[in-house]
């Protein structure tokens, strides 16, 4: 009975070939594009962070990153952001707390002044990501141009190939965009086979990796000691931690609506932003450098040395980035929630390992990352190819879909941390 269920099962038609080459050419360009904006504005963002955090204190007596360089440049970069919001048309695009990965359609005259935003929050110091303002720039950007060059084209194609290319050159590898583009269409009804669908969207996902990868050489892995073969300790660690660094997530996604709400009571960004950039400012006081930034240079020192904080450091550092995350997100800062989200899992792994010796520092950093990102994003599969890259240890896949279980039924039904225009959760 099962082989004749198997062979009476409907079979999704194939799209010709000829229907998906006039795509190549399109996915190819986009693919470039996408990562050459990308890279481009981390690289202005990385310079001017060099001589913001670097060049002036030194210039002007000051240490570096001593509480007062901190609070004065995290303030000043909630000021000149303000000003970008209240100024610039279209305000810098809508409010980051009611955005995700799926970008909205913006009108080009809104980008620039997106772009400048972003630019100058990655290189100021809060605890916020480039991904978010990046995929919705080159989105906009592609539909525009799109619409001019290729009118007969839907285009909701040229949205697809923008926000794959984008993410693929995010992470430097076009599986990431792979995976978001699967679980995206398996809430809708698609024509064709599922590789028809992605066919495009993978190939600008994989010239955007490629470029980027040429270009700025990224790497996720962290260089961790490797695990090598899992044990039943290693399983019941995975499976009291991913649901741990959940939960520690999910208490922040439980605060967002009213932290967000006294920013919204403000009324205004250069009264809101600069607030926030006081705020932020505090909270590096407290968490020490390490918590600035989008995070991504600075989980690689926390790699290098697992051993070089203690269990309370590392708490300190995990509850201030994503204090620092909620403030920035909740306050105007135009940016991101992945990337800050892996520090925050990062270090709860690693304290984690610094409580419990036992607990391999690479089994530990995957779960929190794992158990963070499910917590923040809502995105499995993302949340595990995160986990699973950073560490770079093939023992480790197996344990990471276990842990994932016990995670997501801690989250799965429960507000995200996103926002409706309203203010109310998005669920």
């Amino acid at each position: 009975m099962a082989q004749d269920s198997a062979r009476q099962a409907p079979v999704a038609p194939t799209t010709p070939a000829r229907t998906l080459l006039p795509l190549i050419v399109p996915a190819l360009v986009v693919g470039v594009l996408a990562s050459l904006l990308f890279v481009g504005v981390s690289e202005v963002s990385e310079q001017l962070q060099h001589v913001l955090w670097q060049n002036l204190p030194d210039a002007l007596g000051i240490g570096r990153y001593s509480v007062l360089w901190m609070l004065v440049m995290l303030t000043a970069t909630g000021i000149v952001v303000g000003l970008v919001v209240w100024k610039a048309p279209g305000h810098a695009g809508p409010d980051p707390a009611t955005i995700g990965l799926e970008a909205v359609p913006l009108p080009p005259m809104v980008l620039p002044g997106l772009l400048l935003a972003t630019a100058l929050m990655l290189a100021g110091g809060p605890s916020l990501g480039p991904e978010n303002p990046i995929i919705a720039v080159n989105v906009g950007l592609t539909l525009w141009a799109g619409r001019r060059l290729a009118p007969r084209m839907p285009g909701g194609v040229w949205g697809a190939l923008a926000e794959s290319a984008t993410i693929g050159a995010l992470f430097g590898t076009p599986v990431a965009a792979a995976l978001l583009i699967s679980e995206a269409l398996a809430g809708r009804q698609t024509k064709g086979a599922l590789w028809d669908n992605v066919f495009a969207p993978l190939a600008a996902a994989g010239v955007g990796a490629m470029t980027t990868t040429l270009v700025a050489h990224p790497t996720f892995d962290l260089h961790l000691p490797p695990l090598g073969r899992p044990g039943w300790g290693d399983l019941l660690a995975v499976l009291v931690l991913a649901p741990l660094a959940a939960l520690l997530g999910m208490a922040a996604v439980h605060v967002f609506p009213y932290v967000h709400g006294a920013f919204s009571r403000l009324g205004h960004p250069m009264l809101a932003l600069p607030v926030g950039g006081v705020v932020l400012g505090l909270l590096a006081a407290v968490g020490g450098h390490l918590t600035l930034f989008k995070g991504l240079d600075q989980i690689g020192t926390l790699a290098a040395d697992p051993e070089g904080w203690s269990a309370g450091q590392f708490a300190t550092m995990a509850v201030v980035k994503l204090a620092a995350m909620l403030v920035a997100t909740s306050c105007g800062f135009r940016g991101g929630r992945i990337f800050p989200s892996v520090f925050i899992g990062v270090a709860f792994g690693l304290f984690a390992h610094a409580v419990v010796p036992a607990v391999h520092p690479a089994l530990g950093v995957a779960a929190g990352v794992l158990g963070m990102l499910l917590a923040i994003t809502r995105q499995g599969w993302l949340s595990l190819f995160t986990a699973a890259v950073l560490v770079a240890s093939p023992a480790i896949l197996a344990l990471l879909c276990i842990g994932s279980l016990p995670a997501w039924l801690l989250v799965t039904g429960r507000p995200q941390m996103q926002l409706r225009a309203d203010g109310t959760p998005v669920r």
